[in-house]
């Protein structure tokens, strides 16, 4: 089995400490750092801001993963480019223009991302996938971590793989929420490239060097 990037969601980091948080994940093997951006209204959370990203940015060498899970993305594209996010994900139901929006994170000179929550059809992306760098799958509801891996939505992932396969398309398929040692594999077989874990990384007792090697040795095995 091919194994996954990792990208740790820093939500499940200590706010107060971020920075070494970052450089924990880094040193640990980590490939890029998941951000999420959330703005109360999109969903039930508040989180991170540009200034937030930017500090991070300069905190760690790993790409920035930034995943804006707020109302109208669009007029958020080029402060979050400017902060210096990677990828900027937004959400196909929170956009009055999808394409339009895609095409602006991609003329800012960052990769194009495009998300939908577990209710929303897969259908509703499919057609996007040519303008995509990132296809992430919601596997929980956004807006708070440490949630149960939703199982409808390996289905998702299954759909989303296929369609870039027959289309010969190389954008990453990242898989967000609930992800664990225990459930990793099936979710790299069901096509995932990519993973977002947060609380299973920097929860973990033993810290994110012994995490990531449970996920790896799980992947492998």
């Amino acid at each position: 089995m091919t194994e996954p990037k990792f990208a740790p969601s820093i939500l499940s980091a200590d706010f107060a400490r971020l920075a070494e948080a970052a450089l924990a994940v880094e040193r640990a093997g980590a490939d890029w750092i998941h951000v999420d951006v959330m703005d109360g209204h999109f969903v039930p959370n508040l989180t991170f801001g540009p200034k937030m990203v930017a500090d991070l940015h300069r905190a760690t060498r790993l790409p920035l993963d930034v995943h804006l899970m707020i109302e109208r993305p669009e007029d958020w594209v080029d402060r979050y480019a400017e902060a210096g996010a990677a990828y900027l994900t937004i959400h196909v139901e929170a956009s009055q223009d999808v394409p339009g929006t895609l095409a602006a994170i991609r003329a800012r000179g960052v990769r194009s991302g495009l998300t939908l929550n577990p209710e929303t059809p897969v259908e509703a992306v499919l057609p996007h996938l040519g303008a995509l760098d990132l296809a992430l799958v919601m596997s929980v509801h956004p807006g708070f971590g440490g949630q149960k891996l939703i199982e409808s939505a390996l289905g998702k992932v299954k759909a989303i793989r296929e369609s870039l396969d027959r289309r010969h398309l190389s954008a990453e398929l990242e898989v967000d929420g609930g992800i664990k040692p225990d459930n990793a594999a099936r979710v790299v077989a069901a096509g995932a490239t990519v993973l977002v874990a947060g609380s299973a990384i920097f929860e973990d007792p033993d810290g994110p060097v012994a995490a990531l090697r449970k996920f790896k040795a799980a992947i492998r095995s």
